[in-house]
């Protein structure tokens, strides 16, 4: 790819797996912590939400981990998809576009820098490439986009809830 392409891949790797390592720090240690993240999730309609937002915590810290090294980046980038499908549909999505209105700009942003970058692989400057085991091309965007999707469905199916409309809100 060239030198400055791999510095550019080693770049949004960085920037993605630093993402993800924040929002999952904040998860599990800012504001409310753990309990006020589970208030949270079970706000949004998911059973279980202490679970929910262990879980939440885990994979964002595990995915942004190993995207800073570089490592199985095409099944971190499917745990950033998933991430951010969940948010994108359960938190922003009755909020319309835009981030300051509380939008989805944002996580659609993440998502497909995920499913992008699993197209571009991790790059020269990673364990992937060093170990050989890098997956790159529609290969590679293909296994996230399909790995994220089958575990933000699971994980949908399995506990999400949704809350009853109010009655005012019901359309007939």
């Amino acid at each position: 790819m060239g030198e400055a392409s791999d510095a550019a891949l080693l770049l949004t790797r960085l920037a993605l797996g630093g993402v993800m390592i924040a929002h999952g720090w904040n998860h599990w240690r800012g504001g409310g912590g753990i309990t006020g993240t589970a208030g949270w999730f079970g706000g949004l309609g998911l059973t279980r939400p202490r679970l929910q937002a262990w879980l939440s915590v885990l994979t964002e810290l595990g995915a942004g981990a190993l995207l800073l090294v570089g490592l199985l980046t095409a099944p971190a980038c499917a745990a950033v998809l998933s991430v951010t499908l969940v948010a994108g549909l359960l938190a922003h999505r009755p909020h319309g576009f835009f981030v300051f209105k509380e939008g989805y700009e944002y996580v659609l942003v993440l998502g497909v820098l995920a499913v992008a970058m699993g197209a571009w692989g991790p790059g020269e400057y990673a364990l992937d490439e060093a170990l050989g085991i890098a997956v790159t091309g529609w290969a590679g965007a293909g296994a996230v986009l399909g790995l994220g999707v089958v575990s933000t469905a699971g994980l949908l199916a399995a506990f999400w809830r949704p809350r009853p409309s109010a009655p005012d809100q019901q359309t007939t």
